[in-house]
């Protein structure tokens, strides 16, 4: 394979993990669904993921990029699992609306364990590791310059939100409002 093709491979990641937390956005802000804090440990998860990618795509792949990518989804299906069971038990009550018949809890573990799944299997072909180099922002392809800003948004707005809604302090487990808005 071509030494260039994983560095869009995992720009295309970028983007499809992008559109997860683009998802969480939507669902947060059309149908005023706060989230709680194992949703926001998720997101955190997702970040991660994301980070490990935007290493790939700017220093070149390697394998303790792709470690991070699989330990990071690791601890966000741990998490989703954790949601999970909070919720299975008959008459406990959900957290959000369903989204195709599941809840976002549930799509994130499905989520996670692709992304396990996927960063195993391309992590394995060994030729993508050699002479990899730094790639500036600037001399970036199209792909990844649009994968790099995506990500970069959506973090920040991550960060931004997840402030306005908890502030300094610990996130209530069934967040109502907005911490820096009350």
């Amino acid at each position: 394979m071509e030494i260039g093709l994983f560095r869009k491979l995992n720009a295309i990641g970028m983007l499809a993990v992008s559109a997860v937390l683009a998802m969480a956005f939507y669902s947060q802000f059309t149908q005023n669904e706060l989230p709680c804090p194992l949703c926001l440990l998720q997101r955190v998860a997702t970040v991660a993921v994301l980070a490990g990618l935007t290493l790939n795509v700017v220093k070149g792949p390697k394998p303790d990029h792709y470690s991070l990518m699989i330990i990071s989804a690791f601890f966000g299906g741990a998490v989703s699992l954790r949601q999970i069971s909070l919720h299975v038990i008959p008459g406990t009550g959900t957290y959000g609306a369903p989204f195709l018949g599941m809840h976002y809890y549930t799509w994130a573990f499905i989520v996670f364990a692709f992304i396990i799944l996927g960063t195993a299997i391309i992590a394995a072909y060994s030729t993508q590791y050699h002479k990899q180099k730094y790639i500036p922002f600037r001399q970036q392809g199209g792909l990844a310059k649009v994968a790099i800003v995506t990500a970069v948004v959506l973090v920040s707005m991550n960060v931004i939100v997840a402030f306005a809604e908890c502030g300094p302090l610990q996130c209530p487990d069934n967040p109502t409002s907005y911490w820096l808005f009350d």
